[in-house]
């Protein structure tokens, strides 16, 4: 094959989706069960004929070794995993499923209590609650949701805790400066565990 043969076959395969294919990938993209024709017509304000186009289009760029395929299903249109990917994805859903967090009710309070007062100790975060927190805070360790953050300058230099920067990801936070204040916990009618006075808390900045 010439070179130049060879430089309009990656031209077309890098040839971008027109504007229409790429709106109706992220209508299917966005949508949790399948998108008739006939509302892709009313969103989209196309023909039938354009609308077809568009998604023949769409399907063959898919088709060219993406991640996605798109299917007609019960009467409309979804995006779907390629099944060529099945086992990789399996594994993924696998790790996902380790990685998630699930946590009790002693650990939420506690954890509350750190991202509320941190840097806090592990005998504060017992006073507050009233209960021993020893267990409670080794798994909050263990799920790398709260980190140690140094020794309190006092009597037995006891280790300080804050909350880290996974904390933020699994609870959608920039900093820790985005909490909601306890006032605005209390008029939405959440009681996070009322572990010390308003006046009391030490908002910390976000963990490294």
């Amino acid at each position: 094959m010439s070179k130049s043969a060879r430089k309009t076959d990656k031209d077309k395969q890098l040839k971008p989706l027109s504007v229409l294919s790429a709106q109706i990938e992220a209508m299917l993209f966005l949508a949790a069960s399948p998108v008739p024709e006939n509302e892709l017509k009313t969103v989209l304000g196309v023909s039938g004929q354009e609308l077809k186009a568009a998604l023949e289009e769409l399907g063959n760029h898919l088709a060219s070794g993406h991640g996605l395929v798109m299917k007609s299903v019960a009467g409309g249109w979804v995006l779907e995993t390629n099944p060529h990917f099945a086992e990789v994805l399996s594994l993924f859903r696998d790790t996902a499923q380790r990685r998630r967090v699930r946590l009790s009710k002693a650990a939420f309070e506690t954890l509350s209590v750190v991202a509320y007062n941190q840097p806090v100790t592990r005998s504060e975060v017992e006073d507050l609650r009233g209960v021993r927190s020893e267990r409670v805070i080794e798994t909050l360790l263990s799920h790398g949701l709260v980190r140690t953050a140094g020794r309190k300058k006092v009597s037995g230099s006891p280790l300080l805790y804050r909350t880290t920067s996974r904390f933020l990801d699994i609870f959608g936070l920039e900093a820790i400066a985005d909490l909601p204040t306890l006032e605005e916990l209390n008029e939405l009618g959440a009681n996070p565990e009322d572990a010390s006075n308003a006046s009391d808390i030490e908002r910390g900045g976000d963990a490294p």
